[in-house]
């Protein structure tokens, strides 16, 4: 991937992960990790080569592709006039078991919207799970709980993943790891 027409981000990356796996990309601010996971999510066309997800060139905007996929970019998809059980009716899919919050999401500390949306990500049917600094935000019993969640994802059959700063979070979940400071 060539940025800004002169410096490439990865240079010759083949990738195959399989359903169950986790990829953990690491790598310094500015090496490519949310910019490889645009990509996967077909947000971003890469510069040269091809991506393909099952089979098939990502296209965020098509809607069986996005039944494939699961994303946790950023913090937009949180509605802040919500409370948390009205996301999970927007996402269409049932509230996890946990004990949530009844009041709006604009209420909830930085850990509790993340876990949220974390929570979001994993509930929707999804085939590939794609995480940027799934660890932002949460405390030390969150990443604790993060690393068993994204476990489940992986039991349950999903491919994931995760861009992160978080070693003892790739120790835990990842099967391939993928440094983009060495690319």
């Amino acid at each position: 991937m060539l940025v800004g027409g002169e410096r490439w981000l990865f240079h010759d990356l083949d990738l195959d992960l399989h359903r169950g796996q986790c990829l953990a990309l690491t790598g310094e601010n500015g090496s490519g990790k949310s910019t490889l996971l645009r990509c996967l999510y077909g947000l971003q066309e890469p510069t040269e080569g091809k991506v393909l997800v099952s089979g098939q060139k990502p296209d965020e905007r098509d809607a069986d592709f996005r039944a494939l996929v699961s994303v946790l970019l950023d913090d937009s998809a949180l509605f802040e006039e919500y409370t948390p059980a009205q996301h999970f009716d927007l996402l269409g899919v049932a509230a996890p078991e946990h004990d949530l919050p009844q009041v709006p999401a604009r209420q909830l500390s930085a850990g509790q919207r993340r876990r949220l949306l974390l929570l979001g990500a994993v509930a929707r049917p999804h085939r590939l799970l794609l995480l940027d600094e799934p660890e932002r935000a949460v405390d030390a019993a969150g990443r604790a709980w993060l690393a068993r969640l994204v476990s489940g994802a992986k039991a349950n059959g999903s491919a994931v993943v995760i861009a992160s700063h978080f070693p003892p979070l790739v120790t835990a979940v990842a099967d391939l790891v993928l440094d983009l400071d060495d690319e």
